[in-house]
């Protein structure tokens, strides 16, 4: 089932699916489960490791907000281990050193840290927001290190006024695969939709802090992340048949994130998708196979070879199988874990459907897509959702998706909502029989 390296992370895959297809059906979908028990290995030294934290430093960050993002980017400072690479930004409609002073990165030591807090008392809210430009500085420092683990924070409590949407997309192409971002924003003004570009391309979390007060604790717990990381770089590794297609990969768990468009090709019938840096941690993954014609009945084939890769090294493998059947009973149960998640799916296109077409004033379309998603919701019990729709829609009847969109709602409660399915809920039952297939 596990196929470990000595002196590397013990990973572990598990695939869960429903491996019997009727006959003439070509498409096989199965999650794929990755963790890592503790981490990495016991005894090992910590992995080297840069990160940098970017600060909103525009004019609507005066007053309570520049006072706690200062008192929070000085806890996560004073995390760090000595010898982590460390630079502090700040952000306006371009970006500039707050420490070091200059264009490097400092390594962490009291000294070090003592000069960074004095510098960012120093901070003052004065300017524009442009968030690319923020993440292309972050790019460059991190580039000028050798480190194994790059990270980065990201802090705004506004619209990204100053770029264009495609400026932002630009830059988030060149800073792909190079580090890890965590975005947040903070207050009742900012917007969900950079923040989610930056989370999905940048493999990190985005997230919503409409209390500033809050600051502190989440940049301690991103900074505490961060240094528990060890193992950079991994990738998830998918062999199929010839003739086959991928017609979807997908992170669902912990987040929502399409990866199907991000296969590096090893050879015509593998491909590396890269999955960011991890520690201790479960994350599922969502694989469809299109199969080629050839459906002889009780003869079973191999769909797909998916294997975690870090240093090009297999660190452990799951298999994906399929048996065409003219049972009905076996072809048509639907595996629990690949329904759960695909509902997920469902519920935050639905989300981000819906809030844009209230955006746009399509009020008929708003309801529909809305009523859907309160729909969803309750029935996958994810009452941390239904929660925060309550404020955009009057439920009347959440069974029958039947709403009502409200007036005068706070935007920021619609910017909750659209970050609040990004974030999945686990599928975790008791998987036996046909639902658990491992490789042998």
């Amino acid at each position: 089932m596990v196929a470990a390296m000595s002196e590397q992370p013990s990973f572990e895959i598990s695939v869960y699916q429903n491996k019997y297809l009727p006959e003439g059906h070509r498409v096989m979908d199965a999650v794929i489960s990755v963790s890592t028990a503790d981490g990495g290995a016991r005894g090992e030294p910590a992995l080297t490791a840069a990160q940098v934290i970017m600060i909103d430093c525009s004019g609507s960050m005066g007053g309570e907000k520049i006072a706690e993002a200062k008192r929070a980017t000085t806890a996560a400072v004073d995390l760090l281990r000595d010898g982590v690479a460390f630079a502090v930004v700040a952000g306006t409609t371009h970006a500039r050193m707050v420490y070091p002073a200059h264009h490097r990165m400092a390594l962490a030591a009291p000294t070090t840290k003592d000069e960074a807090r004095a510098a960012i008392r120093q901070l003052l809210a004065d300017g524009g927001t442009a968030i690319g430009s923020w993440l292309e500085l972050a790019n460059t420092l991190l580039a000028g290190q050798a480190a194994q683990v790059k990270h980065a924070i990201l802090l705004t409590d506004g619209h990204n006024l100053h770029q264009q949407p495609h400026e932002l997309d630009a830059t988030l192409e060149r800073c792909r695969s190079r580090f890890v971002c965590d975005s947040r924003g903070v207050g009742k003004d900012w917007s969900a939709k950079p923040l989610r570009a930056i989370a999905d391309a940048l493999h990190g979390s985005a997230g919503g802090l409409p209390d500033a007060r809050a600051l502190s604790q989440e940049f301690r717990a991103m900074t505490d992340a961060f240094m528990s990381i060890s193992v950079a770089n991994v990738a998830l590794r998918v062999w199929h048949p010839r003739g086959a297609r991928i017609r979807f990969l997908g992170e669902v768990y912990p987040h929502s994130v399409d990866i199907t468009d991000r296969r590096l090709a090893v050879t015509e019938k593998v491909g590396d998708y890269p999955i960011g840096s991890w520690g201790a941690e479960i994350k599922d993954y969502h694989l469809s196979v299109e199969l080629p014609p050839g459906d002889t009945l009780f003869e079973e084939v191999l769909c797909a070879l998916v294997s975690i890769i870090a240093d090009e090294q297999e660190l452990a493998k799951g298999l994906v199988r399929a048996i065409w059947t003219d049972d009905v009973a076996l072809s048509t149960k639907v595996n629990e874990g690949v329904a759960h998640y695909t509902g997920q799916i469902e519920l935050d296109h639905a989300i981000q459907q819906g809030l844009d077409a209230r955006q746009a004033g399509r009020v008929v379309e708003a309801t529909a897509r809305l009523g859907r998603a309160v729909q969803l919701a309750a029935e996958s019990q994810r009452h941390d959702t239904l929660k925060l729709l309550d404020k955009v829609v009057d439920v009347v009847d959440a069974s029958t998706a039947k709403v009502r969109l409200r007036a005068g709602i706070e935007q920021v409660d619609a910017e909750m909502a659209a970050l609040s399915t990004r974030k999945t809920v686990p599928w975790r039952k008791a998987r036996v029989g046909s639902q658990r297939e491992n490789p042998s």
